[in-house]
């Protein structure tokens, strides 16, 4: 910082494709202040270093921060401008990496920085880089794979649909940037291992209208991809590769041609590529590119394979609680083998690449941290006596999974069952409400919540978010936030509601649900969500008094639906003790007012009298 003249320096924990994972050799937050929370924006200056993180890692980041590192929890860059305003004196100059900035972001700190007489600076190489002295490499082992399985829409067709939009634009581009790493993968159905639990390679494309140039690490494309690619051709549908480090050299030539116009999506360009793309009249823009919004809406195929997933990835899951329901009371189990076992399970099923993400196995006051993950020295063993909550998924070679389930082994607090039921009412109230077409994840949101708020309780962590096929476990741009785009047919989502009592215990009940047209009795426009996650919640964890009739009727249809699509898959498994295990978990629920709900209720009021009576017979 010193020789360039720079009193603060923002280290954001992204990479230069805007990626919510990221690969070790770009962690640079971590690396820097040990946290490693997929959330978070550091800042060092000359005598003071910060971090910022949301709600979800607030108690995680202050068991990992050393002494040198101040944690602040109002996470916005206008929390973090002020700070700075603070802390660095007039006139100085804040630096950061353009490559690990989105548009957005640098169009927030220079707003809220405006009237401070502090200037933002872009520095061209990362200084975090330069002190970190063992960064790992790009792996030349990381090989760009071929589809491991037929595709019914091959990547040339892919490239002439999002052609086909670009020249149905009003605004005429001649060009398509792609920077996220899941468009790229997408485009031409590769997939690699650069990301960890992300099936994704280092990557742009440059799509205009009769090429297509690829940067990637040209050292890891084999013959045969360059086959596939026909890239041995200049015509229309013959790729070009180009080295991965020259995207920033070739974009700005593209643009220094008369007539040219680049579209970009401006969630995921880094603002380094934009600058660039001068003057603006040359610069077209929108939210998301339209390989983004073709992707969030799967076709039949894609709809049906991803259904397949999830139902082998529920078997995993029933084995994991199953063998939980026998082992946790012998008191050996613990959240690490917890974690294993389930994705040892989920590594005999077909087509299974391992996990989507790095599990989520905590027990006790661990579940109270929203994101935890057991390590060596946080792992705790497994009781009877406390709740456990498990949030794991897998990645299939025809679907991402990603699911969470909370069990208690012995007898729960009022407050837990409570709790817990409150959020399987959010749940359900999402899952089964009717909305327009084009309805906003955001304007329903509240659903999720609302049996929590009625009580005085919340949760600090989003709602839902889109899955992919064999992609990212959080596949923007689908989902509840405000940023995400309206709901069509076609779409995945998980539904994710929770409540987490610090120093306790946690509940989260998520699913994945496909959003599916619904025939109303006067119009034809409307959708609802289909779940595709299908695994029973923990029956005594459920408060059923607080349920209505409507919540009771999707509750009981959810468990037929288990029953008659998992059942047959467990019997082809040959796994007969999970079947009963399912069998006995999914038994329907009476209704309210049924007789067998009001014989439940004549035995309990039957069982408080007795107790009643034999209470004061031994008091006499």
């Amino acid at each position: 910082m010193l020789p360039l003249n720079i009193s603060a320096y923002i280290i954001p924990g992204t990479d230069a494709h805007l990626s919510e994972y990221i690969a070790p050799r770009d962690s640079r937050l971590t690396f820097m202040t040990g946290f490693t929370g997929s959330a978070g924006t550091a800042v060092v200056t000359r005598s003071k270093a910060a971090l910022w993180t949301d709600s979800r890692y607030w108690l995680q980041a202050e068991r990992q921060l050393d002494c040198n590192w101040e944690l602040q929890q109002s996470y916005s860059v206008g929390n973090i401008a002020e700070w700075l305003i603070a802390q660095v004196p007039l006139g100085e100059v804040i630096g950061f990496d353009p490559f690990l900035f989105s548009l957005q972001t640098q169009e927030n700190y220079m707003l809220n920085l405006m009237s401070s007489n502090r200037s933002l600076a872009p520095v061209s190489e990362n200084l975090v880089d330069q002190v970190w002295k063992d960064r790992p490499a790009v792996s030349p082992e990381n090989l760009i794979r071929l589809p491991d399985r037929v595709i019914l829409r091959s990547w040339q067709t892919k490239v002439e649909l999002i052609r086909s939009q670009m020249r149905d634009n009003p605004y005429k581009p001649t060009a398509l940037l792609l920077s996220a790493l899941d468009e790229t993968a997408w485009l031409f159905n590769l997939r690699g291992n650069d990301i960890p639990y992300n099936p994704f390679f280092y990557s742009y494309t440059l799509l205009t209208l009769d090429q297509i140039w690829l940067f990637v690490h040209t050292h890891r494309v084999t013959e045969e991809l360059r086959r596939y690619l026909n890239a041995s051709c200049v015509d229309s549908l013959c790729v070009q590769l180009k080295s991965y480090d020259s995207v920033s050299e070739n974009i700005e030539s593209y643009v220094s041609q008369i007539g040219v116009k680049v579209w970009i999506g401006t969630e995921y360009t880094n603002y380094a590529l934009y600058q660039l793309i001068t003057p603006q009249d040359k610069l077209l823009t929108s939210s998301y590119s339209p390989v983004l919004m073709t992707k969030a809406v799967k076709d039949e195929t894609e709809q049906r394979i991803l259904r397949e997933a999830h139902v082998r990835d529920a078997v995993a899951v029933m084995q994991l609680l199953l063998w939980l329901e026998k082992s946790v009371p012998g008191g050996k189990e613990t959240e690490l083998t917890a974690a294993n076992y389930v994705n040892t399970c989920r590594s005999k099923q077909n087509d299974n690449r391992g996990p989507s993400f790095e599990t989520i196995s905590a027990s006790g006051p661990n579940a109270a941290l929203a994101h935890y993950s057991p390590t060596n020295e946080t792992d705790r063993k497994l009781t009877p006596t406390e709740m456990f909550l498990l949030d794991s998924g897998g990645q299939y070679l025809d679907g991402t999974t990603d699911i969470t389930r909370t069990v208690h082994w012995g007898v729960p607090t009022a407050l837990q069952k409570e709790a817990f039921t409150r959020v399987l009412m959010g749940n359900i109230e999402i899952s089964r409400t009717v909305f327009p077409t084009r309805t906003r994840g955001v304007n329903i949101e509240m659903l999720g919540r609302r049996a929590l708020w009625e009580v005085g309780l919340n949760y600090g962590h989003g709602t839902g978010h889109g899955v992919g096929n064999y992609f990212g476990v959080h596949e923007w741009p689908v989902g509840f936030q405000s940023n995400n785009i309206p709901f069509t047919a076609g779409m995945f989502t998980s539904i994710e509601p929770g409540y987490y009592k610090e120093n306790d215990f946690g509940i989260r009940i998520e699913d994945v649900a496909v959003i599916v047209p619904y025939q109303t009795q006067y119009g034809n426009h409307f959708l609802t969500f289909d779940t595709v996650s299908l695994v029973p919640y923990d029956r005594k964890l459920i408060d059923v008094s607080l349920l209505s009739a409507e919540q009771i009727q999707w509750l009981n249809n959810y468990y037929q639906k288990i029953r008659t699509v998992v059942g047959p898959e467990l019997d082809k498994q040959g796994l007969s003790e999970e079947n009963e295990w399912m069998l006995r978990n999914t038994e329907p629920f009476p209704a309210p007012g049924s007789s067998s709900s009001n014989c439940s209720s004549s035995l309990t009021l039957l069982l408080l009298a007795l107790a009643f009576t034999l209470h004061h017979s031994r008091i006499i």
